[in-house]
């Protein structure tokens, strides 16, 4: 019996087999025990198992001297972090995926500042870093890596250029700060001029319906005292009409009223007297 021998994958790695030069298959973590030559001449296939490391890595790319879309010299500083998400295409697509992944985040940084303007880098550098991003996941796919992120760490200017750049956003966001101000203030002034105008068409239609209530109220006050006149002449019309058909309620009516005269003890009453008596004597 041929004497065996074993490699073993840890948990963090993966192991591409390959049997005479040819992938067999994908070891997952575990102890694998591989044929040894035969002792006796027998030809055994030659079985070799490379690792690929699955965890999350770091990538730097340090001190890249880049043009920007205005011609302005920048150095900058990337931090990658990937993993290895296919150990095959990892492996098999491209002669080493660590150098092949460095060089694509350099080209990626420089497809990006190329195409925009010192003052856009400078403001938004976040765009710069979703940039590279973006253009990186594409490419690093096609050989089994994913971009985990991709974010400009240092960004160095020639010269006293960072002095000049540092006085111009400040110009910048002054003038920035001002707009917003003005739009505030001309925002304001709308508000309190549509305010005013509200409460002038509020005042007015309240003055409107207050004319309105007192018109009716008046026509109101003046359909009752008419309603009442009329109640009272129509009473004094039956009474009138009775005292007509019945004189002695007349009569009755009078005596009522020279008793109730009478309880006043200011009252003068005169009955029966004849008006000549009461003229002054004449010579």
């Amino acid at each position: 019996m041929s004497a065996r021998r074993e490699v073993i994958v840890p948990s963090t790695h993966r192991g591409l087999k390959h049997v005479d030069g040819r992938l067999d298959g994908v070891l997952e973590p575990g102890r694998y025990e591989l044929p040894r030559p035969s002792a006796l001449g027998r030809r055994v296939p030659t079985v070799r198992v490379t690792l690929v490391d699955m965890r999350e890595r770091e990538l730097t790319i340090k001190g890249q001297e880049i043009l920007t879309a205005d011609k302005v010299a920048v150095r900058v500083s990337i931090l990658t972090q990937f993993r290895v998400v296919d150990p095959v295409a990892a492996l098999e697509k491209v002669e080493d995926y660590s150098d092949r992944l460095y060089s694509d985040v350099q080209l990626a940084a420089r497809r990006s500042l190329a195409s925009m303007p010192l003052e856009v880098i400078l403001t938004n550098r976040n765009q710069l870093s979703e940039d590279i991003l973006r253009d990186l996941e594409g490419i690093a796919s096609g050989y089994g890596v994913a971009i985990l992120r991709a974010d400009v760490k240092d960004l160095v200017f020639p010269g006293n250029l960072q002095d000049v750049m540092n006085r111009v956003l400040t110009a910048q966001r002054l003038a920035e700060a001002q707009l917003v101000e003005a739009r505030t203030q001309a925002e304001r002034a709308a508000l309190e001029a549509t305010s005013r105008a509200e409460a002038e068409q509020i005042a007015a239609r309240a003055r409107v319906e207050s004319t309105r209530l007192a018109a009716e109220a008046d026509a109101e006050a003046k359909r009752i005292r008419v309603a009442a006149e009329v109640d009272a002449l129509n009473r004094l019309a039956a009474a009138a009409s009775a005292y007509a058909e019945h004189p002695a309620l007349l009569r009755l009516r009078e005596l009522e009223t020279l008793g109730s005269l009478g309880a006043n003890s200011a009252a003068r009453l005169y009955v029966g007297f004849d008006q000549s008596a009461l003229r002054p004597p004449t010579d």
